[in-house]
């Protein structure tokens, strides 16, 4: 039994390392900033352990833990919140085109506006 037992905490560590390990430097990710319950674009600038510092496309900076950043999978008809013409207030749609660069897409809002913005406009749920 002992065996195991010592068998599956020992998958387990390997599993936590594999994850923790699966971000290298420059990786596009999604993260909660500050462990909010929004998703906001950027990249890894270091991966350590359990924790991972990513630069976001909006310029911040944070440390956190790898629970808290996931690959970026925004694709066309992902559902996304954008501040409108860059303002303050968010708003619902759905991206309908991404530009070549990776950091411009379109967005088309439930309201039926429709903008070319910059991922670093966006957040997702």
């Amino acid at each position: 039994m002992k065996k195991f037992v010592l068998a599956g905490a020992l998958l387990l560590v390997t599993m936590a390392s594999a994850q923790a390990a699966e971000y290298r430097n420059g990786d596009w990710v999604l993260a909660r900033y500050q462990g909010a319950q929004y998703w906001f674009p950027g990249t890894v600038e270091q991966s350590r352990g359990d924790s991972v510092s990513v630069a976001y496309d909006d310029g911040e900076r944070e440390t956190l833990s790898s629970r808290d950043v996931k690959p970026y999978d925004w694709r066309v008809g992902s559902s996304v919140e954008c501040q409108w013409k860059g303002g303050a207030e968010w708003y619902s749609g759905r991206i309908t085109e991404m530009g070549k660069d990776g950091e411009s897409i379109s967005v088309a809002y439930e309201d039926g506006d429709r903008e070319r913005t910059r991922t670093r406009k966006c957040r997702s749920r």
